[in-house]
C-alpha cells in the first residue's frame, strides 16, 4: 500500500511539472496532441519500446514488492480443569513442600511463604489459573520427563486445535518457528513438532531460546522474513514457556516473584503469504518493531537466570527493571509512532520536541495519542504493575486494557503467549470489526520491547475451542485495586 501511494504521488508530480513546462514554453494542448500524433505515426518502434519498459517495470515491481503476511487463525491452549489452582490451594502446596523438606529447610523461613501469598493477593491473578501436574504432587516432579510432558501437552494441544479449525494439513507447512525461553531440550522443541506431525523434510525450522516474554513477537517477525523469501507457503509460530522446570525453591525473595506470576499456557499461530488465503484470513500483518537495549549493562542484567547463594537456579529481577522497561518502551514507541500515528499527532510531537530542545527545557515530553492509531491493545500480561504503568503512560481507558487484565486474572502470566490470549478475549467479546487495528506489545529479558501491528480483514468471530468459551459470560470481573 505504501509503494502504491509513492507511485501515485510520483505520477501526480510528473504531470504537474509537465504542465508547468508547457506553460513556460507557451505550448498549448493542441500543439502537444499534434506533435504526439505525428510522432506516434512515424515512430512505432519508440512506442513499442516504451510499452515494453512500462510492462517490464510493472512486472519487476510485482515480483519484488513485499508479500502480504496473513494471519489465517491462531489457537491458545486451554489446560484441563484438574490443573486449576486457587491462591489458597497454591499456598497450601508451598507449605506442604516446605514441611516435607523440599525447599526452605530452615523453619525460620515461614515468612517466605507469607511473602509469596502477599504478592499473589496483589498480583491481579484469579482463582482459576493453571499449574502443571509435576508441581501438584509430592514429592515435586521437576525432572526432564515431567518438564517435557508439560510442554508436549501445551504445544500439541494448541496445534491439534489449530489444524482442526483451519483444515490445513501438516504437510502444507513450509516454515516453523518455536520460542521457549528457559526450556530448550535436545532434540529441540521444533524437532519434537516435526516428529509428531511428520512435517516435510525441507521445512525451514527455527527454535528461539532465552529471549523472554517478548519472544512471541520476535517469532512472528522471523516468520515474516522467511515468508518474504519462500513464496506460496504457510508458516506456524508456536509460543510457550515451561513452568515445571522453572519453579524456584530457594530463599531469594527477588527470585520467588516469578513463582507467583507464571502459569501454564501456549499458543500456535498460522501465517500465510498466499494471496488466496486473504479471503479467509482474520488479520494482515502491518508492522513489526523490535528494540533491544542489551548493549547497556543495566538492561542486560535486570532479568537474569542464575544461581542464588545456595546454588539453586532462579530468575533474578533487579531494582533497575522498572527504569529499564520504561526506557526501552520509550524507544519502541518513538520508532513505531511515525509508522502509525496520524499527521496531526506527528506534528504535535515534533513541535513539542523543538520547544523542549531549544526554548523550554522544562517542558514535559509530548505523549502521542495512540488511541487514534489503534482500536485494540494487547499489552503483555506480565503483571499488574506493568499493565497499570502502560495504561497510565499511554493514557488508555480501562476498556483498552481490559483484555490484558482479564487474561492476567484468568490465565496468569503465560509469558510470550499472553498477547494471543488477549486477542482471543477481544474476539470472544465480539469487538473485532473489519478495519480495526491491533497493537501487540511485549517486554522481555535482554532487555527487549517488541511490537506487532495487525489490521482486521473482516468482522472476526472467535474460533472453535477458544480458551474463553467456558467463562466469557463471567468476564470482565471486578479486580480489587
Amino acid at each position: 500500500m505504501k509503494n502504491l501511494k509513492m507511485v501515485f504521488f510520483k505520477i501526480l508530480f510528473i504531470s504537474l511539472m509537465a504542465g508547468l513546462a508547457m506553460k513556460g514554453s507557451k505550448i498549448n494542448v493542441e500543439d502537444l496532441q499534434k506533435f504526439s500524433l505525428h510522432h506516434t505515426q512515424n515512430n512505432l518502434q519508440t512506442i513499442s519500446l516504451l510499452s515494453f519498459l512500462v510492462v517490464f517495470v510493472w512486472i519487476l515491481y510485482m515480483l519484488t514488492r513485499p508479500k502480504p503476511v496473513y494471519l489465517v487463525d491462531f489457537s491458545c491452549y486451554l489446560p484441563p480443569s484438574h490443573l486449576k489452582v486457587s491462591i489458597q490451594t497454591l499456598m497450601g502446596h508451598a507449605r506442604r513442600a516446605r514441611e516435607a523438606g523440599m525447599c526452605w529447610k530452615n523453619k525460620e523461613s515461614d515468612h517466605l511463604v507469607d511473602f509469596q501469598e502477599k504478592i499473589l493477593e496483589r498480583s491481579g491473578l484469579g482463582q482459576e489459573t493453571y499449574i502443571p501436574e509435576g508441581l501438584q504432587c509430592f514429592p515435586l516432579q521437576q525432572g526432564m520427563g515431567a518438564s517435557r510432558k508439560e510442554t508436549e501437552e501445551v504445544i500439541f494441544g494448541a496445534l491439534d486445535n489449530l489444524f482442526r479449525n483451519t483444515g490445513v494439513k501438516p504437510d502444507d507447512i513450509g516454515i516453523l518457528v518455536v520460542n521457549s525461553s528457559t526450556f530448550n531440550p535436545t532434540p529441540s522443541l521444533a524437532s519434537m513438532i516435526v516428529n509428531k506431525y511428520k512435517l516435510r523434510d525441507n521445512i525451514k525450522s527455527l527454535n528461539l531460546g532465552g529471549m523472554g516474554c517478548s519472544a512471541g513477537v520476535i517469532a512472528v517477525d522471523v516468520a515474516k522474513g522467511l515468508l518474504q523469501v519462500h513464496r506460496n507457503t504457510y508458516a506456524i509460530v508456536v509460543s510457550t514457556e515451561n513452568i515445571t522446570q522453572n519453579l524456584y525453591l530457594g530463599k531469594n525473595k527477588s527470585m520467588l516473584v516469578t513463582n507467583c506470576l507464571f502459569r501454564v499456557g501456549g499458543a500456535a499461530v498460522l501465517l500465510s503469504n498466499r494471496s488466496r488465503d486473504r479471503n479467509r484470513a482474520k488479520y494482515e500483518l502491518v508492522h513489526t518493531v523490535r528494540i533491544h537495549t542489551g548493549s547497556d549493562d543495566r538492561s542486560f542484567e535486570c532479568a537474569t537466570q542464575e544461581e542464588d547463594e545456595d546454588g539453586i537456579i532462579g530468575v533474578t529481577l533487579t531494582k533497575n527493571l522498572p527504569m529499564v522497561a520504561a526506557r526501552t518502551l520509550k524507544i519502541n514507541i518513538a520508532t513505531l509512532g511515525p509508522l502509525v500515528l496520524p499527521l496531526k499527532e506527528k506534528l504535535a510531537f515534533f513541535i513539542t520536541f523543538v520547544k523542549k530542545k531549544y526554548f523550554k527545557p522544562e517542558l514535559r515530553n509530548y505523549t502521542p495519542d495512540f488511541k487514534l492509531a489503534f482500536e485494540h491493545f494487547c499489552i503483555h500480561a506480565g503483571g499488574r504493575a506493568l499493565i497499570d504503568e502502560l495504561e497510565k503512560n499511554l493514557k488508555l481507558s480501562p476498556l483498552h486494557v481490559e483484555a490484558s487484565r482479564m487474561t492476567l486474572h484468568r490465565f496468569g502470566n503465560t509469558s510470550s503467549s499472553s498477547i494471543w490470549y488477549e486477542l482471543a478475549y477481544t474476539e470472544a467479546k465480539g469487538r473485532m470489526k473489519e478495519g480495526d487495528r491491533i497493537w501487540q506489545i511485549a517486554l522481555g529479558s535482554g532487555f527487549k520491547c517488541n511490537s506487532s501491528v495487525w489490521v482486521a480483514l473482516r468482522d472476526v468471530k472467535p474460533s472453535a475451542n477458544s480458551p474463553w468459551e467456558d467463562c466469557m459470560d463471567r468476564y470482565p470481573v471486578e479486580i480489587d485495586i
